[in-house]
């Protein structure tokens, strides 16, 4: 148990990475293992969270239910990546839902050990408090880019987004694939739109469109567009 949180990826990309051998040993020793099957949340916008989850495999969206009853996606969060953080350290309900759009292999660490690292490890307070303020800083821009680029213009930022902080497949194809209405709630538009766009962008030769798979053909053009 104590070898896996040592070798864990989760260990290598996040704030965990302060903690010396003992207190993983310990967080091994607290921590609870379990897999989240797509679809399923692992916690709802207004739950007080009692500790934070580090994401070992798969992807989650962070969404925001908008007075109209649409989900508006605020980011995605990877394997590597610490969910909850915020809220533990603001001692406030969790601002975000957070639904595994794959299937997933979580760990949760109690609050209450957390804590303990927060007080006994300099370094660990101050990686985490950097992670919230990178979260806070993405949050700034989202803001800026919702209000201040076109539809179009968040399609493409996007679309080249997914595959820089996801990759391809072997065909070329956006590695992560998400519904038509998913890639809507992350550019903030009807899902018939962001059809439509996708068509657009298809016929332009930007992108290549084959069932749910979409493949980026012009990146520059993609690039130039987005700005």
């Amino acid at each position: 148990m104590s070898a896996k949180c040592e070798q864990c990826i989760v260990r290598e990309l996040s704030s965990l990475k302060a903690l010396n051998k003992e207190e993983l040993l310990r967080m091994a020793e607290c921590k609870s293992s379990y897999e989240v099957k797509k679809g399923d949340p692992l916690f709802e916008e207004g739950e007080m969270l009692n500790g934070i989850y580090c994401v070992k495999d798969g992807v989650a969206k962070m969404s925001k239910l908008s007075a109209n009853g649409k989900d508006q996606i605020v980011k995605l969060v990877k394997k590597g990546e610490l969910l909850g953080q915020r809220s533990l350290i603001s001692e406030e309900a969790a601002n975000l839902s957070a639904v595994a759009i794959e299937d997933m292999q979580v760990c949760f660490i109690p609050k209450a050990e957390v804590l303990k690292f927060f007080n006994e490890n300099n370094q660990f307070s101050l990686n985490m408090m950097k992670s919230v303020c990178g979260d806070l800083r993405e949050a700034d821009d989202h803001m800026v880019d919702m209000a201040q680029k076109t539809v179009k213009q968040r399609l493409a930022h996007t679309l080249l987004h997914l595959e820089k902080d996801f990759g391809t497949n072997e065909d070329g194809s956006l590695k992560i694939q998400l519904s038509r209405e998913e890639i809507a709630g992350m550019i903030g538009t009807a899902t018939e739109s962001c059809i439509r766009l996708l068509s657009e962008f298809n016929k332009e030769g930007l992108i290549e469109l084959s069932g749910k798979k979409i493949i980026l053909v012009n990146k520059n053009m993609l690039q130039k567009m987005s700005e």
